[in-house]
């Protein structure tokens, strides 16, 4: 959880990925790198999702010393 939520609206979720741009949180979520979930008409983050998205990024080897680097 985030903040003690379990769902973020898709521009909090980019905040809590650094900023990203809309363009990749929707890319992650068509991979399903992310999870969304709706409610309605409006589509959510799941917290967990992101929780481990990071973790899994920061699983990955470094490539010139920059952890992640592997994922586009």
């Amino acid at each position: 959880m985030i903040d003690g939520r379990l769902l973020l609206p898709y521009e909090e979720a980019r905040g809590v990925l650094g900023g990203i741009g809309k363009t990749k949180l929707y890319e992650l979520v068509a991979s399903s790198e992310i999870e969304q979930v709706k409610i309605g008409a409006r589509g959510f983050i799941t917290a967990r999702s992101l929780s481990a998205y990071v973790a899994r990024l920061c699983e990955l080897p470094a490539v010139d010393g920059v952890m992640g680097s592997a994922v586009a």
